[in-house]
Order: structure tokens, then C-alpha cells, then sequence
């Protein structure tokens, strides 16, 4: 694989437009489509900046690609540039929410309705498990461990699939350990040193 060439948006309308771009493509499921246009194809991000990003957007409040672009913005182009990414994320979808759903109240009980978009789900399902396997290869890189963050990953599927253990536990508890077992990783390559 070639060496990551570093890489940004040129203007803060190059982020909206980007962005618009980016949420209309991926109604229902971002995950995969994100990964592909911001890390491949435009390449704002390696996909280890990817996966960090991704994983602090999805711990904090509110949709994880709507954090994501303003993390992203924020970083090129500070307020000004989050505030774009924001609204290229939302100004066109939400247009479109609003039409479809003007046209599906009419049409929402015909069976063949409710069984499209049974198969939307089966897809958007199928797009993040595909992005998931894709991605592994970035932890190989993890200050964690591969076999560490698998552990973890399995851990947190028999929690929350499985087991049915509400999100906001496996959260805490199974982030938690992550988090202290990162710690611990990072004070041993010592890139904690300096650090209060």
C-alpha cells in the first residue's frame, strides 16, 4: 500500500459540499460509505485517524457522523469549518426526510413497502460488518493489541447482542477497561511521558 499522502479540504464549502455529498449517499448507514470517501477516496484521514475519530464520535452525544464532520471541520477550518460540515450534513437530508415522509404516511401499511425496507436493513447491516472486516487491519497498529482489541470486541457483542446488557453498561464497563488498558499500553511506549 502506498505511503498516506496527507490531504484537506480546500475551502470550508469544499466541507459542505463534501459532506452534502457524503449524507446523501449514506441514508440509513454512513459507516461504510464515510470510511470510503474520507479515508480512501479523499484521504482527510488514515485509517487509523479514522478509527480514533470514529470511536470518539460515537461516545459522544447526538448521530456519529453528524460529530464526526464537526470534528473534522473544526480541525481544518476551526468554528467556521464545523459549522459548514454541520450543515452539509444536515441541509440537504433533512429536505429529503421531510419529502419522504410526506410520501411514505400515504403508503407506510402496503406490505411491499414494509418489506423494502426490511431489505434496506439487511443492507445497511451487511455495509457496516463489511467496513468492520475492512478496517481490522488498522488495529494491527493499536497501541492496544490486536488480540486485545478482538478480546474486547467479542466481549462487547456477547454483552450487547447475546446477553442484552443495556449500551450505556458495556459502555462504561467494557470501555473502561479499554480505556485503562490503553493507558497502560501508552505509559509503557512512553507516550505518556510529559503528561500530567
Amino acid at each position: 500500500m502506498p505511503d498516506f499522502k496527507r490531504a484537506g479540504p480546500a475551502s470550508p464549502s469544499d466541507l459542505f459540499w463534501s459532506f452534502t455529498w457524503l449524507a446523501l449517499q449514506g441514508f440509513g448507514g454512513v459507516l461504510a460509505i464515510v470510511q470510503h470517501e474520507l479515508v480512501d477516496k479523499k484521504q482527510w484521514l488514515t485509517r487509523e485517524e479514522f478509527i480514533e475519530d470514529w470511536a470518539v464520535a460515537q461516545i459522544l452525544p447526538g448521530p456519529n457522523v453528524v460529530n464526526l464532520s464537526l470534528m473534522i471541520g473544526d480541525r481544518y477550518f476551526g468554528l467556521r469549518g464545523a459549522l459548514m460540515a454541520l450543515a452539509g450534513m444536515l441541509t440537504f437530508p433533512l429536505l429529503v426526510v421531510l419529502t419522504l415522509a410526506a410520501i411514505f404516511s400515504g403508503i407506510s401499511d402496503l406490505p411491499g413497502v414494509q418489506g423494502a425496507l426490511r431489505g434496506m436493513g439487511a443492507v445497511a447491516a451487511g455495509l457496516i460488518a463489511a467496513t468492520g472486516i475492512k478496517l481490522i487491519a488498522a488495529l494491527q497498529k493499536n497501541v492496544m493489541g490486536t488480540l486485545a482489541c478482538g478480546l474486547l470486541a467479542a466481549l462487547t457483542f456477547v454483552a450487547v447482542a447475546l446477553m442484552r446488557v443495556p449500551l450505556v453498561w458495556v459502555l462504561l464497563l467494557v470501555g473502561g477497561v479499554a480505556c485503562a488498558w490503553a493507558y497502560r499500553q501508552l505509559g509503557r511506549a512512553g507516550t505518556l511521558k510529559g503528561l500530567p
